[in-house]
Parts: structure tokens; sequence; C-alpha cells
């Protein structure tokens, strides 16, 4: 009887010990976390899909409040109410933020890229990717294994089954860049969604030699400089065979469009082209023809 006294009293003891051995641990190692990271966190939408630059929502309220200002920040899925929600909760101005939008930069239907071999492995576009390039002749297309559609929390993305390429919703995009970083072949590019959804951007990413790109598909771009010397603007880049549109410096002229000859660029959501008009043709000049009195009138010449 008195070895169990003896045994509860000394686990008693080590018990306490302990206990106020962490609660001087805890007072004298706390760290302070500012209420107002919590208020934050709340008004965020939790989606955690890192489309804001930091590690899930809490990292960017954390990053809200330290930072002291929110130039730079912005919540793509809760959009410009939630970063006024917490520009009132932080006493910040919550600065104007252009809307963005996923493009998918590949056209290659099954009727501008004829199919070549058939893949019959894990319908995955990441474990294709690592395998082959994929079952046609471009290896910088689009695999069509619908890995941005599984990586897409909104239900903003789906494959067309006509044309085999993914297909954006813009109404239900936040631009999360989920569907960016699930891009094997990184077709995928978020791009400002411009005035009125009017966005003009080159569909393709094939960086092969023209010749190739072409007979790999039929609307590859093929790095023949035309878009480029039209711009009037500087917008457009030639690198490695491939040319690139700067959604910052492009002013949607289109003129671009006009001169590619493999109809690589494409115009979106603008109203169809007025057609043009013909130049009048130049009158033809008038012919002088003479008439049987005239000739008679005619003096007749000497001959010596």
């Amino acid at each position: 009887m008195n070895l169990i006294l003896i045994a509860v009293i000394s686990l008693g003891a080590i018990a306490l010990v302990l206990a106020a051995i962490l609660y001087v641990a805890s007072k004298k190692f706390a760290v302070y976390e500012d209420p107002r990271i919590a208020q934050v966190g709340e008004v965020l939408p939790q989606a955690n899909c890192g489309g804001c630059g930091y590690p899930g929502c809490s990292g960017f309220a954390d990053a809200c409040v330290k930072a002291g200002s929110l130039d730079g920040k912005f919540c793509p899925v809760g959009g410009q109410p939630v970063m006024a929600q917490i520009a009132d909760i932080l006493g910040l101005a919550a600065g104007e933020a252009e809307p963005m939008v996923a493009v998918v930069r590949c056209n290659g239907t099954c009727a501008n890229r004829p199919r070549t071999n058939q893949y019959d492995g894990a319908k995955s576009c990441a474990i294709a990717a690592s395998l082959y390039g994929g079952e046609t002749g471009c290896s910088y297309g689009c695999l069509g294994c619908g890995d941005c559609v599984a990586a897409c929390q909104f239900d903003a993305i789906h494959m067309n089954p006509e044309t085999g390429l993914p297909e954006v919703d813009e109404a239900k995009c936040t631009a999360c860049g989920a569907c960016v970083k699930a891009c094997p072949k990184a077709i995928i590019e978020i791009r400002p969604q411009g005035k009125k959804s009017r966005r003009v951007y080159i569909s393709c990413v094939n960086k092969d030699k023209g010749a190739v790109a072409r007979k790999a598909c039929t609307v590859s771009c093929i790095g023949c400089g035309k878009c480029v010397k039209t711009c009037p603007f500087e917008a457009i880049t030639l690198e490695n065979n491939l040319a690139y549109i700067d959604p910052n410096k492009c002013k949607s002229c289109r003129k671009c469009v006009e001169v590619c000859p493999q109809n690589s660029i494409i115009e979106l959501n603008f109203p169809p082209r007025k057609p043009k008009e013909e130049a009048p043709a130049a009158p033809k000049p008038a012919t002088k023809v003479e008439t049987p009195a005239a000739k008679a009138t005619e003096a007749p010449k000497v001959t010596e």
C-alpha cells in the first residue's frame, strides 16, 4: 500500500513540475499574432488556390497585415469586393487590379493536327508528357488528358470532345493559376481579360522551324515575322521560331491577325470585321475614232 501511495505522489509531483516548466516556456517563447490576421482570414474565400502568390489564404492574410500596404496584393478568387473588405479591416487603400483570365494557347484541334499514334496509358497529361511527345506530330501542343480540368476548383475549364482541347469559361475563371501549374506543356497562360473581354494572342507554343511546325499542325506559328513587322506598338517579339504578343503593349488593333499566313493569331470576342470596300476602277483612257468624213478632209500628201 505504501509503495502505491509513493508512486502516485511521485507521479503527481513530476506532473506538477512539468506543467510549471511548460507554463513558463509558453510565456517566455509566446509568439504574438496580430488579431487582424484572423479577421482578414475570415473574409478570404479559403480556396487556398495559391493564385495570390502566397501559400494559401492564411499566408495571404499574414502578408497583407505585415506589409502595411495592399500594393501588388490581390485575391483572384474573391476579386475586388474581398480586397475592399480587407482594406476596411486594415485601414488601407485597396488598389485596382485588372481582371485576369486563363488562356489556352493551342489551336491544334483534331482537324488542324492529325493524329499519328494512339496513347493507351494512364489518363494523365503529366504521365503522358513524361513518356513521349503526344499523339500527333507536334510535341508542344495539348495532350488532351484533362489535368487542367481536374485541377480547377471552380469548374471553369472543360475538354471539348470535338476539338480535343480545353476551353475556359470566362464567367467562372478566377485566374487562380491552378490549370497553369497542372499543364506539363505550358500551353495555358494567365493574361489580362481585356476591355469587353477582347484579347489578341498567338495560339501556338511550337518552337520548331517553319516547315516542321507547319507539317505537324496547319495553324502553327512558323516564325515568319510578318506580325512583328506589322505591329505599330512593338508588342510582338519573335524568339525561337515563335512569336509572342505582350498583353501590356498590345492595343488590339488586330493588324497582325490580317497578315498572319497561318491563322495562328486569335482575336477573341471582337465584332465581325467590316468587308473592305473595293477601290473604284480607274477610268480607261478615251480612244480616238476617226470617221470617214474626217479622213476625207485630210490634206493629200505631196510626193516629190
